[in-house]
């Protein structure tokens, strides 16, 4: 009879494995390497996850549940539209900082190293980047509706789609240069330009 999983070990790996493929990336990051991070029997791997593929997929949502729960509410905060769109890429580009700017998004890295190969992987980016897609579409509208603080010219959904196209842009050139100031032209040029 099979053991019951522990959600501390799934959490530990979990942790432990997106540490390290957001550090060295996907292929550079070996089963032993994350349950060794996470201070588990490697054979523990396949207790939780079928594949490493699939803890590719379960660690983008793990990564994202994270962002959706500290950083998407600031979209829905009062105030002027615009305002909270520079303030979510703000906090954003915080957390980005916080890691001296050599991990990048994860999302953006999982894309360009698994996106094409893996389609498991590709379905779950597509999935989170349609949250994305929805959560500043709303804000975008209230922007054009309710505050008229956002142009009206072109829809919601493809302003927000522009967003995050750029800000992937911004966050990719901030890991090869290693500062913010991809994050702050994005934040002052970019957002104004798109937005207005």
């Amino acid at each position: 009879m099979p053991r019951p999983s522990n959600p501390e070990v799934r959490r530990r790996l979990l942790e432990a494995g997106l540490n390290l493929v957001h550090t060295r990336g996907f292929a550079a990051s070996g089963v032993k390497d994350i349950t060794d991070a996470a201070g588990v029997p490697k054979g523990s791997f396949y207790a939780y996850f079928q594949s490493k593929e699939a803890f590719a997929e379960a660690i983008l949502v793990h990564y994202w549940s994270d962002i959706e729960t500290r950083l998407l509410p600031i979209l829905e905060e009062d105030g002027l539209a615009q305002v909270r769109i520079k303030h979510f890429f703000h906090a954003l580009a915080d957390d980005h900082e916080a890691g001296d700017f050599m991990l990048g998004c994860l999302i953006g890295n999982l894309s360009l190293e698994l996106g094409g190969t893996s389609e498991p992987v590709r379905a779950e980016l597509r999935c989170i980047l349609d949250h994305w897609d929805e959560a500043l579409t709303k804000c975008v509208r209230s922007g054009q509706v309710d505050s008229g603080d956002i142009r009206a010219d072109l829809e919601a959904a493809e302003l927000a789609s522009l967003l995050i196209e750029a800000w992937e842009g911004a966050a990719l050139r901030g890991k090869v240069t290693r500062s913010r100031t991809p994050y702050e032209r994005f934040e002052t040029v970019t957002v104004p330009a798109l937005l207005r």
